[in-house]
């Protein structure tokens, strides 16, 4: 008695998913439509046979007890319904819907650069969009004006055709797409002229955009529905803001916060004073306390991003950048020197090395 395990190749204890896999790929080589050797119907039969016998529980199971399984004559090929699985992508001649001209459009990108003034508040952008847009002149239908879609006489409306394969198994009934109407069931023979039957055409077309505070270099904003109108009609996809913010020549950004450096004087440094910067909101008073050293950050509160989510605002920190004359007259040397007396500065020395947020601040505008 021909073993049907050995003849799937597969363990006495395989899962029925295995013998399925097994006969599947044995089916696929020996089938006599793509095999012609002289063994290959032979041997297709056992496979086909094999397979009725395992992958019904109860077959299986009297011929593991030393039942035959059932004849090969007397099973015939039940397995129909797995073969045209396996050769014609499930459903025999079962042939689906037509397919719609109506599709989805496509997603489109934009590209938009900011300054980094406008990611303080928001802004709102009018920006041009180059897409498929529906077309006026046959809203959508695909035909010239007063003509219409009509049946396929090929397949009918139903968009497939069948026709018949001799095999081992007798005449196969296989459905495939038409290949006159390409799968829709229907024929345009009179195309519109301005759109060539597609339903759309490309436009630049304007959207207004409001973008908002915080957002970020490589943000991206979706927008539902904005994008490319879809063939024949078909619904919009969407479209996506993709951010890009332009370096700023005074300031930076750490998170919520705008980072930038202060130049301050040794006599400013040493008595403090009273200044007034410019932000990027407008002018703001900054103290500087005496004795201010190189380093030191000033905090402005509330002066930097608003927050994408969110509304309390970031900081305006300001590191201090102490500015050492490098040209000084006689007088002014002289001064220096008695200052020097009287203070009686130590000698330069080694300290405890450490960064501070100014040389953080620093690095970050280098960059």
């Amino acid at each position: 008695m021909t073993d049907h395990y050995e003849v799937l190749g597969v363990a006495r204890d395989a899962s029925p998913d295995e013998i399925k896999k097994a006969y599947r790929r044995l089916a696929r080589q020996l089938h006599p439509d793509v095999n012609s050797g002289d063994d290959a119907a032979e041997r297709f039969k056992l496979v086909t046979h094999a397979y009725d016998v395992l992958s019904d529980p109860d077959q299986r199971a009297r011929y593991d007890m030393g039942g035959d399984g059932g004849g090969l004559g007397g099973a015939g090929f039940g397995g129909f319904g797995d073969i045209f699985e396996t050769f014609f992508g499930g459903g025999g001649a079962r042939a689906g819907r037509p397919r719609s001209r109506r599709e989805r459009g496509q997603d489109a990108l934009v590209k938009v650069s900011l300054e980094l003034g406008d990611v303080v508040f928001g802004v709102h952008r009018d920006i041009e969009v180059e897409t498929a847009v529906g077309c006026e002149t046959c809203e959508g239908s695909c035909c010239q004006p007063g003509t219409a879609p009509v049946t396929c006489d090929i397949c009918h409306g139903s968009g497939h055709v069948q026709r018949q394969v001799r095999s081992l198994l007798g005449n196969v009934v296989t459905s495939q797409p038409c290949s006159v109407c390409q799968g829709y069931g229907t024929t345009i023979p009179y195309p519109c002229a301005t759109c060539q039957g597609q339903g759309r055409v490309r436009s630049r077309r304007t959207v207004s955009l409001d973008i908002p505070a915080g957002v970020e270099t490589g943000l991206r904003l979706q927008l539902p529905g904005s994008g490319e109108v879809g063939p024949a009609g078909g619904p919009n996809g969407d479209l996506y803001i993709e951010i890009s913010v332009a370096p700023h020549d005074a300031f930076s950004r750490e998170g919520d916060d705008l980072l930038a450096t202060l130049e301050v004087s040794m006599p400013d440094a040493i008595l403090g004073t009273t200044t007034t910067i410019t932000s990027l909101d407008g002018p703001v008073d900054l103290e500087i306390r005496p004795g201010v050293q190189a380093g030191d950050v000033l905090t402005i509160k509330g002066r930097g991003i608003t927050p994408l989510r969110g509304s309390q605002r970031g900081d305006l920190r300001v590191g201090v950048h102490v500015v050492t004359p490098t040209r000084l007259d006689a007088k002014e040397r002289a001064l220096i020197e008695e200052f020097a007396r009287r203070t009686k500065a130590p000698s330069p020395r080694l300290s405890e090395f450490h960064q501070g947020l100014f040389a953080k601040l620093r690095d970050r505008f280098r960059h």
